[in-house]
């Protein structure tokens, strides 16, 4: 187990659809509150659903941290959140399936999933959940970056 880390950053995260599926953004900002300093980043996939796009802002955030860091990642993603706290442990005890009307049928996105929990491990990370659209400024602020990412691969697919 992983040394309890000393600093301490947060990890606003957003995904944006146009259609599920249809083009779509990602979008996150990444702050250290005791310094100050702030990264944000964003993207885009021509034809991509609203869960991977969330799923990709987070994966895209974590990759930023260099060391072993206590994270409080804030999403209006439920799915991302209860992902990682209840659904992500049981996926990986069952050979990342899950039960479907019986069966066990593969976890969907399962790439970004493997890929969030290589990530994960080396961090402690928080989840906190916010409403969407409900005028959290760094929430609002990923939002606008994810739906402007996927608005600008739309006009440059049609050049």
């Amino acid at each position: 187990m992983p040394a309890e880390p000393a600093s301490e950053v947060v990890l606003f995260t957003d995904g944006a659809c146009s259609g599920n599926p249809g083009p779509g953004g990602w979008a996150f900002i990444l702050r250290h509150p005791g310094t100050g300093k702030e990264l944000a980043d964003s993207g885009a996939e021509p034809d991509t659903t609203n869960n991977r796009m969330e799923l990709t802002a987070v994966v895209r955030g974590l990759a930023q941290l260099k060391r072993p860091t206590k994270v409080e990642l804030v999403t209006d993603s439920v799915y991302v959140g209860t992902g990682l706290s209840e659904w992500m442990p049981k996926w990986k005890a069952q050979g990342w399936r899950r039960k479907e009307k019986g069966k066990f049928v593969p976890v969907k996105n399962e790439d970004l999933w493997r890929e969030l929990d290589r990530l994960a491990s080396a961090h402690t990370i928080r989840f906190s959940h916010v409403a969407g659209h409900s005028g959290h400024p760094e929430n609002e602020a990923c939002d606008r970056m994810a739906v402007e990412a996927y608005k600008q691969l739309q006009a440059d697919l049609r050049r």
